[in-house]
Protein backbone atom coordinates (compact mmCIF):
# COMPACT_ATOMS: atom_id res chain seq x y z
CA UNK A 1 0.00 0.00 0.00
CA UNK A 2 1.44 3.29 -1.36
CA UNK A 3 2.00 6.48 1.01
CA UNK A 4 -1.39 8.09 0.11
CA UNK A 5 -3.73 4.62 -0.14
CA UNK A 6 -2.03 4.50 3.58
CA UNK A 7 -3.63 7.37 4.30
CA UNK A 8 -7.14 6.89 2.85
CA UNK A 9 -7.35 4.08 4.72
CA UNK A 10 -6.87 6.33 7.99
CA UNK A 11 -9.84 8.02 7.29
CA UNK A 12 -12.74 5.70 8.76
CA UNK A 13 -13.49 7.13 12.33
CA UNK A 14 -14.75 5.47 15.48
CA UNK A 15 -17.24 7.55 16.94
CA UNK A 16 -17.48 8.43 20.35
CA UNK A 17 -20.71 9.13 22.23
CA UNK A 18 -21.56 12.44 23.70
CA UNK A 19 -21.68 12.37 27.07
CA UNK A 20 -23.09 15.04 29.13
CA UNK A 21 -25.54 17.29 28.13
CA UNK A 22 -23.35 19.29 26.09
CA UNK A 23 -19.98 17.55 26.25
CA UNK A 24 -18.32 15.42 22.90
CA UNK A 25 -15.94 12.92 23.10
CA UNK A 26 -14.76 11.87 19.49
CA UNK A 27 -11.65 9.38 18.94
CA UNK A 28 -9.17 9.65 16.04
CA UNK A 29 -9.35 8.02 13.16
CA UNK A 30 -8.90 4.25 13.03
CA UNK A 31 -6.61 2.52 10.41
CA UNK A 32 -5.15 -0.55 9.34
CA UNK A 33 -2.63 -0.62 11.85
CA UNK A 34 -2.48 0.51 15.86
CA UNK A 35 -4.87 3.34 15.99
CA UNK A 36 -3.58 6.28 17.42
CA UNK A 37 -5.14 7.57 21.18
CA UNK A 38 -8.15 8.53 22.09
CA UNK A 39 -8.95 12.19 22.12
CA UNK A 40 -11.38 13.78 24.38
CA UNK A 41 -13.42 17.36 23.93
CA UNK A 42 -15.76 19.12 25.60
CA UNK A 43 -18.76 21.06 24.26
CA UNK A 44 -18.87 24.55 25.75
CA UNK A 45 -22.18 24.92 27.66
CA UNK A 46 -24.92 26.98 26.45
CA UNK A 47 -25.92 29.82 28.36
CA UNK A 48 -28.69 29.60 31.32
CA UNK A 49 -30.34 26.09 33.24
CA UNK A 50 -31.01 22.67 32.27
CA UNK A 51 -33.91 21.61 33.69
CA UNK A 52 -33.89 18.07 35.94
CA UNK A 53 -36.17 16.80 32.87
CA UNK A 54 -33.55 17.17 30.23
CA UNK A 55 -30.98 16.07 32.13
CA UNK A 56 -32.44 12.86 33.29
CA UNK A 57 -33.72 12.12 29.53
CA UNK A 58 -30.30 12.67 28.38
CA UNK A 59 -28.94 10.19 30.63
CA UNK A 60 -31.71 7.54 29.94
CA UNK A 61 -30.77 8.26 26.25
CA UNK A 62 -26.61 7.73 26.76
CA UNK A 63 -27.43 4.52 28.46
CA UNK A 64 -29.58 3.33 25.77
CA UNK A 65 -27.36 4.24 23.51
CA UNK A 66 -24.02 2.75 25.53
CA UNK A 67 -26.48 -0.85 25.62
CA UNK A 68 -26.70 -0.48 22.10
CA UNK A 69 -30.66 -0.01 22.09
CA UNK A 70 -30.10 1.50 18.87
CA UNK A 71 -33.88 2.31 17.87
CA UNK A 72 -34.73 3.45 21.78
CA UNK A 73 -31.63 5.64 22.19
CA UNK A 74 -32.57 7.46 18.50
CA UNK A 75 -36.74 7.75 19.65
CA UNK A 76 -34.90 8.95 23.08
CA UNK A 77 -32.41 11.66 21.21
CA UNK A 78 -35.33 12.59 18.59
CA UNK A 79 -37.98 13.40 21.72
CA UNK A 80 -35.45 15.50 23.37
CA UNK A 81 -34.23 17.68 20.33
CA UNK A 82 -37.54 18.40 19.89
CA UNK A 83 -38.18 19.55 23.24
CA UNK A 84 -34.55 21.23 24.14
CA UNK A 85 -33.90 22.80 20.48
CA UNK A 86 -31.35 25.01 22.29
CA UNK A 87 -29.07 21.93 23.03
CA UNK A 88 -26.47 20.43 20.58
CA UNK A 89 -25.89 17.07 22.36
CA UNK A 90 -28.88 15.38 21.63
CA UNK A 91 -28.79 16.56 17.58
CA UNK A 92 -24.86 14.93 17.70
CA UNK A 93 -25.67 11.93 19.31
CA UNK A 94 -28.87 11.96 16.36
CA UNK A 95 -25.82 12.43 14.09
CA UNK A 96 -23.32 9.90 15.45
CA UNK A 97 -26.19 7.20 14.81
CA UNK A 98 -27.08 8.01 11.65
CA UNK A 99 -23.62 8.43 10.32
CA UNK A 100 -23.20 4.24 12.64
CA UNK A 101 -25.91 3.74 10.29
CA UNK A 102 -24.78 4.33 7.12
CA UNK A 103 -26.81 7.29 6.39
CA UNK A 104 -24.25 10.00 5.98
CA UNK A 105 -27.49 12.47 4.30
CA UNK A 106 -29.05 12.25 7.64
CA UNK A 107 -25.96 12.71 9.64
CA UNK A 108 -24.90 15.60 8.07
CA UNK A 109 -28.22 17.41 8.96
CA UNK A 110 -28.34 16.15 12.47
CA UNK A 111 -24.15 17.43 12.94
CA UNK A 112 -25.47 20.32 10.64
CA UNK A 113 -28.21 21.64 13.29
CA UNK A 114 -26.14 20.57 16.29
CA UNK A 115 -23.54 23.14 15.37
CA UNK A 116 -25.96 25.82 14.12
CA UNK A 117 -27.78 25.37 18.19
CA UNK A 118 -23.75 25.39 19.52
CA UNK A 119 -21.01 26.73 17.12
CA UNK A 120 -18.60 25.72 19.53
CA UNK A 121 -19.47 22.24 19.14
CA UNK A 122 -16.43 20.93 17.94
CA UNK A 123 -17.12 17.07 17.95
CA UNK A 124 -20.24 18.13 15.35
CA UNK A 125 -17.72 20.54 13.20
CA UNK A 126 -15.14 17.29 13.16
CA UNK A 127 -18.10 14.65 12.50
CA UNK A 128 -19.29 17.19 9.45
CA UNK A 129 -15.42 17.47 8.41
CA UNK A 130 -15.54 13.87 7.84
CA UNK A 131 -18.60 13.19 6.37
CA UNK A 132 -17.67 16.12 3.17
CA UNK A 133 -14.83 14.48 2.89
CA UNK A 134 -16.24 11.32 2.04
CA UNK A 135 -18.62 13.52 -0.07
CA UNK A 136 -15.46 15.00 -2.06
CA UNK A 137 -16.59 18.35 -0.67
CA UNK A 138 -13.02 19.14 0.37
CA UNK A 139 -13.71 22.75 1.13
CA UNK A 140 -16.68 22.28 3.16
CA UNK A 141 -14.23 19.51 4.97
CA UNK A 142 -11.38 22.00 5.45
CA UNK A 143 -13.95 24.56 6.66
CA UNK A 144 -15.41 21.93 9.39
CA UNK A 145 -12.15 20.79 10.44
CA UNK A 146 -10.67 24.54 11.09
CA UNK A 147 -13.91 25.19 12.81
CA UNK A 148 -13.54 22.72 15.78
CA UNK A 149 -10.21 23.69 15.95
CA UNK A 150 -11.71 27.46 16.76
CA UNK A 151 -13.34 26.26 19.17
CA UNK A 152 -11.21 23.65 20.52
CA UNK A 153 -7.37 24.68 19.60
CA UNK A 154 -6.21 21.52 21.30
CA UNK A 155 -8.60 18.95 19.87
CA UNK A 156 -5.94 16.32 18.42
CA UNK A 157 -8.43 14.10 15.97
CA UNK A 158 -9.45 17.38 13.81
CA UNK A 159 -5.85 18.39 14.21
CA UNK A 160 -5.08 14.75 12.28
CA UNK A 161 -8.00 14.54 10.09
CA UNK A 162 -7.51 18.38 8.79
CA UNK A 163 -3.36 16.68 8.05
CA UNK A 164 -4.74 13.82 6.40
CA UNK A 165 -7.27 15.93 3.87
CA UNK A 166 -4.44 18.38 3.24
CA UNK A 167 -2.10 15.79 2.81
CA UNK A 168 -3.93 13.26 0.31
CA UNK A 169 -6.55 15.06 -0.70
CA UNK A 170 -5.46 18.95 -1.08
CA UNK A 171 -1.85 18.29 -1.59
CA UNK A 172 -0.53 20.87 0.67
CA UNK A 173 2.66 18.96 2.73
CA UNK A 174 3.74 22.19 4.07
CA UNK A 175 0.24 22.35 6.27
CA UNK A 176 -0.58 19.06 6.26
CA UNK A 177 3.05 18.64 8.16
CA UNK A 178 2.07 21.45 10.70
CA UNK A 179 -1.07 19.74 11.43
CA UNK A 180 1.11 16.41 11.64
CA UNK A 181 3.16 17.46 13.88
CA UNK A 182 0.56 19.44 16.10
CA UNK A 183 -1.74 16.40 16.70
CA UNK A 184 1.68 14.81 17.69
CA UNK A 185 2.78 17.28 20.51
CA UNK A 186 -0.80 16.63 21.61
CA UNK A 187 -0.45 12.80 21.62
CA UNK A 188 2.56 13.24 23.25
CA UNK A 189 3.74 11.33 19.92
CA UNK A 190 3.19 7.94 20.50
CA UNK A 191 1.88 7.21 17.04
CA UNK A 192 4.83 5.99 15.53
CA UNK A 193 2.68 5.83 12.04
CA UNK A 194 1.74 9.42 12.31
CA UNK A 195 5.93 9.77 13.23
CA UNK A 196 6.54 8.20 9.93
CA UNK A 197 4.33 9.95 7.91
CA UNK A 198 6.32 13.09 8.98
CA UNK A 199 9.60 12.12 7.78
CA UNK A 200 8.01 11.16 4.57
CA UNK A 201 6.50 14.76 4.09
CA UNK A 202 10.19 16.12 5.67
CA UNK A 203 11.61 14.05 2.87
CA UNK A 204 9.43 15.32 0.12
CA UNK A 205 9.59 19.13 0.84
CA UNK A 206 12.78 18.63 1.15
CA UNK A 207 13.75 17.11 -2.17
CA UNK A 208 10.94 19.89 -3.68
CA UNK A 209 13.10 23.01 -2.20
CA UNK A 210 16.52 21.65 -3.37
CA UNK A 211 14.86 20.95 -6.62
CA UNK A 212 14.09 17.14 -7.36
CA UNK A 213 11.46 15.54 -8.43
CA UNK A 214 8.99 14.18 -6.22
CA UNK A 215 8.54 10.86 -6.33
Amino acid sequence: MNRRCNRRAAMMLVAGVVGGLLTGCGTAPQRPMPAPPNAATAVPALPGRLSDDADERFKLALELMQDLQIEDARAAFTGLAIDYPQLSGPLTNLGILDAQGSDPDAAVRSFSMAVEANPGNAVACNWLGILYRQKGDYARAEAAYRQALTAQPEYASAHLNLAILYDVSLHQPAEALAHYREYQRLTGGEDLIVTAWIRELETLTARTVAGGAAP
